[in-house]
């Protein structure tokens, strides 16, 4: 378990920080930028939950874990392995991604097809909901661009796809199970 006692240490003034390896980077490399992105998605989801029911809240709660999670799988270089460590590296697993599969396509059941692309909008929760779609695109863009310069695990990738359209999905079950939807219509103000 991790214990903080003291926030501030000193030992990033310089521009760097530590990997949970241990290991020193620039505070602007490309995994600290990932792993900053997924905290900041963290953070819009806890937004997001102020405008949900109490079933939405569970949910989202549970992806707020899962983002822990990955934040830790993305701050630990992907080729170390657990006897290096010393302990058991947290990394993402299918299961979280299958899970997600599994709300996206009950949440999709009550749905109708999509016939136009769509606005981010509607009810407070799907436009927080948007947002959240939003940043987490960023965080897979993040983690897809890492991925070309050193090991990430491909369950953190994945996990990241599936996610952004969970929140699209579950965007539209806010906005009335998508009947309030706000519809794209191109060229209306040509």
């Amino acid at each position: 378990m991790v214990v903080l006692n003291r926030i501030y240490t000193r030992t990033g003034d310089a521009g760097e920080t530590a990997l949970s390896n241990g290991v020193r980077v620039a505070k602007h490399s490309q995994r600290v930028a990932c792993y900053g992105t997924v905290d900041e998605l963290n953070a819009v989801v806890g937004l997001a939950r102020l405008h949900a029911d109490e079933t939405v809240q569970a949910a989202l709660s549970l992806i707020q874990n899962d983002l822990f999670d990955l934040g830790a799988d993305l701050a630990r270089p992907d080729m170390e392995r657990d006897d290096e460590a010393g302990y058991p590296v947290l990394r993402m697993i299918e299961s979280q991604t299958t899970r997600l599969e599994r709300e996206i396509d009950a949440m999709n059941a009550r749905l109708e097809p999509l016939r136009s692309f769509i606005l981010p909008g509607g009810t407070p929760l799907a436009a927080q909901l948007h947002h959240c779609r939003t940043v987490a695109r960023r965080a897979e863009r993040g983690a897809v661009e890492l991925s070309t310069l050193e090991g990430v695990n491909e369950w953190a990738v994945k996990y990241l796809n599936r996610l952004s359209d969970w929140f699209f999905v579950a965007a539209r079950i806010a906005n009335n199970d998508g009947q309030d939807d706000v519809l794209w219509v191109p060229g209306a103000n040509r």
